[in-house]
């Protein structure tokens, strides 16, 4: 699958996230995940800031934020190699299901694909994920246990360019094989379960 950017059914600006964003997001996550405290991840992951964070509002026509993603680079087994973990991803109730999210995510994939990374991870839906190509994870093992019934849901997608299911596998063999290392602000098992 290559990774284009479809514009999305809503007209909205993409854009890197800044420490300014913030306020918004610190508002935003709630509506979107009122079971979860998300905010306190939200605000270690800007601290960590570029390159280790590629982090990505959309803003409506008034600018107001209504969407957001992050990408975390982080590491898999002996070799170390530089991947790319997908979330949290938030678009605001009254704007989901108008091509929102998938615009942040194909923008997200876009920009990963300039850089040094073999793939990407997520711990998501696979009916939503599955249209950017992910698929169930089985080399890399998440850094906390996943409940079982979540198996299906660990994720990933290759970024090595014109890579097909064949050259994906041949890739993981060379070493994107082991458990996945997170920087800190991912260091929590509540996040995994």
């Amino acid at each position: 699958m290559s990774i284009t950017e479809s514009p999305p059914a809503v007209n909205v600006n993409i854009r890197m996230a800044s420490q300014e964003d913030l306020l918004a997001l610190e508002e935003l996550y709630p509506r979107v995940f009122p079971d979860e405290d998300l905010v306190p991840l939200i605000r270690d992951l800007l601290a960590l800031g570029p390159p280790e964070v590629l982090s990505l509002v959309a803003e409506d026509s008034v600018r107001n934020t209504v969407g957001h993603i992050i990408f975390t680079e982080c590491a898999v087994g002996p070799n170390e190699t530089s991947v790319a973990l997908l979330g949290p991803l938030a678009v605001t109730p009254t704007k989901q299901n108008q091509g929102i999210g998938s615009a942040l995510v194909r923008r997200g994939l876009q920009e990963l694909s300039k850089m040094d990374l073999a793939m990407v991870l997520v711990l998501g839906s696979p009916d939503y994920y599955c249209r950017f190509g992910f698929r169930q994870e089985p080399y890399v093992v998440p850094p906390y246990p996943l409940p079982p019934n979540w198996s299906s849901a660990w994720q990933s997608m290759n970024l090595y360019p014109n890579a097909s299911s064949e050259g994906r596998d041949n890739k993981r063999h060379q070493g994107i094989v082991g458990e996945l290392v997170v920087p800190y602000p991912w260091r929590g098992g509540h996040l995994w379960s």
